[in-house]
């Protein structure tokens, strides 16, 4: 697998923290969050069902930057 690290939490030191990926053979991205908690999970299941190969997880508003910086790695050729 090829992946390309893009960035992770800026405030999470050298710990375990959110962080993004670009899969460099098909360009998905991969994505590190904190886990949902039960009230997150009961919301988004009135939105989509929840099947037990996936995971809702939580991406802090301060990883927005190496988010977009992802879809561009993404989206070029």
């Amino acid at each position: 697998m090829d992946l390309r690290f893009i960035g992770k939490d800026p405030k999470s030191g050298d710990h375990g923290s959110p962080a993004v990926w670009v899969d460099g053979e098909n360009r998905d991205l991969v994505i590190q969050g904190w886990t949902a908690d039960g009230r997150t999970l009961e919301e988004s299941a009135k939105d989509v069902r929840l099947p037990g190969h996936e995971s809702v997880i939580k991406v802090p508003r301060r990883l927005i930057p190496q988010l977009r910086e992802a879809i561009r790695v993404a989206e070029s050729d």
